[in-house]
């Protein structure tokens, strides 16, 4: 079973950055795709970026491109999410997802299994 935790939410102002971090255990995290998602109040989970296992190609929401970068640390069994020129309505709270890298890469929630407890993102203006 693999566990996942996300840190490294917290307040920033408007224009400001942060970045994610999600601790994998239990399993080699390097043969699982992984991704972030957010969830907004009142708003369904939203996908926001994404490592595909195999390719290593990455992934990204229309709203995050080129605001947004995902990274891997396979020694530490760790994802990243790095945040910049962030506004007031990137606040969310941020969960990493993974699912293994035999089954079919996506963008969907519906694709990952395995989600940490979340992290809370406010920006303020």
């Amino acid at each position: 079973q693999l566990q996942l935790v996300e840190s490294g939410g917290g307040l920033v102002q408007a224009g400001g950055s942060l970045t994610l971090s999600c601790a994998a255990s239990g399993r080699t995290f390097s043969t699982y795709h992984t991704a972030w998602f957010r969830q907004a109040p009142g708003k369904e989970r939203e996908f926001v970026a994404a490592w595909r296992w195999g390719v290593g190609g990455t992934y990204y929401g229309d709203s995050v491109k080129g605001r947004f970068t995902i990274s891997r640390e396979n020694a530490k069994n760790t994802v990243y999410l790095q945040m910049s020129s962030l506004k007031p309505e990137d606040t969310a709270v941020y969960y990493c997802a993974a699912q293994s890298g035999r089954i079919v890469f996506g963008l969907k929630v519906s694709d990952y299994v395995y989600w940490g407890q979340g992290t809370q993102v406010t920006v303020s203006s």
